[in-house]
């Protein structure tokens, strides 16, 4: 669930879990699509019957950088931003780590932590995010990424 929250009530969530988001699908469909607009076609990702043959994944698996671009979405319904917020930024990464890989019809959520909100001054925050992209009947998650966004305030 989406918080419009106080700069101090910002501050009370560093460090806590913001819990998580509703499961989504990763489908064939989805992966061909994201093969297309990147000009990534490797087989593990594009063709489930040598995908199958070949790899120990029973068939194809999501690009990582799926998996990452996924986080806006993903994190959209677990977010917390500052009261007047007329925009976000996403400022970067500081870190990502790919785990597990999504299998084809895997249903992923993402997992949120406040790691740090900063004011920058003239209406500015910089909000630190653990994201956690769990994978449902996987005990290990998909990523881990420290995600960068900043807020522009009125």
């Amino acid at each position: 669930m989406v918080k419009i929250l106080s700069p101090e009530q910002l501050i009370d969530l560093i460090g806590k879990d913001l819990g998580t988001s509703e499961w989504m699908t990763v489908d064939q469909d989805r992966i061909n699509q994201f093969a297309e607009a990147t000009n990534d076609h490797q087989f593990i990702h594009v063709d489930p019957e040598q995908a199958k043959a070949v790899t120990p994944y029973g068939g194809t698996i999501a690009h990582g950088f799926l998996t990452l671009s996924l986080l806006s979405y993903l994190a959209a319904g677990i977010g917390v931003y500052p009261e007047g917020m007329v925009m976000g930024i996403n400022y970067g990464l500081n870190k990502v780590r790919f785990l597990t890989p999504v299998k084809v019809d895997s249903e992923i959520r993402a997992r949120g932590k406040q790691l740090d909100i900063a004011s920058k001054g003239h209406g500015r925050y910089l909000s630190t995010m653990e994201i956690t992209v769990e994978i449902k009947g996987e005990t290990k998650p998909a990523l881990i990424a420290e995600w960068l966004g900043l807020y522009i305030t009125r």
